[in-house]
């Protein structure tokens, strides 16, 4: 596992999250204390930090928008804009090709300089989420394009947790 850079440490008070590729979860975390713990789906194509590459990045980052306050759950995302539609097995049979964004968006800034921030390894400027999937997506196992996936439940539960400017540790 890389050791976290110490500028980036997270407060010895307060809340942060830690998601654990190794183990496909997520951790609320106030100071060292675990609060509650989720399963997730990241990048089915492993971790890494290149523009491009479907993976997921790792190091520190925090939370630095997010998108969709007031919708409900199981609203639909493209492009960071909701697109009016709730998601239902109807939907999703209509249209098999979507690679499904759901309820909120929790959109991620590394703050790593040339490592997961700048140049081709921005994980910001790689549109690197945390957001809802539907009902039927595997949890626990890689399948998403580079981001996070998490339940509906468990998304609505972090973003309670953690908003806008939340540090994130994702790493392996």
């Amino acid at each position: 596992m890389r050791k976290p850079q110490l500028s980036h440490l997270p407060p010895e008070q307060g809340v942060w999250l830690e998601i654990d590729l190794g183990t496909q979860s997520l951790t609320i975390r106030e100071g060292e204390m675990c609060r509650e713990t989720f399963a997730i789906s990241s990048g089915a194509h492993g971790i890494g930090q290149h523009e491009g590459s479907g993976q997921t990045p790792v190091g520190w980052h925090y939370v630095r928008a997010v998108i969709g306050d007031g919708l409900p759950p199981g609203s639909v995302f493209r492009g960071r804009r909701p697109t009016g539609e709730v998601f239902s097995p109807e939907l999703a049979r209509a249209h098999p090709e979507r690679d499904w964004i759901l309820t909120r968006i929790l959109w991620l800034c590394g703050l790593e300089r040339g490592f997961n921030r700048g140049g081709d390894v921005d994980s910001q400027r790689r549109y690197i989420y945390l957001h809802g999937t539907p009902a039927e997506q595997p949890m626990g196992t890689p399948a998403s394009h580079g981001c996070i996936r998490l339940r509906d439940e468990a998304l609505l539960a972090v973003l309670e947790a953690a908003p806008a400017g939340t540090p994130v540790w994702l790493h392996d």
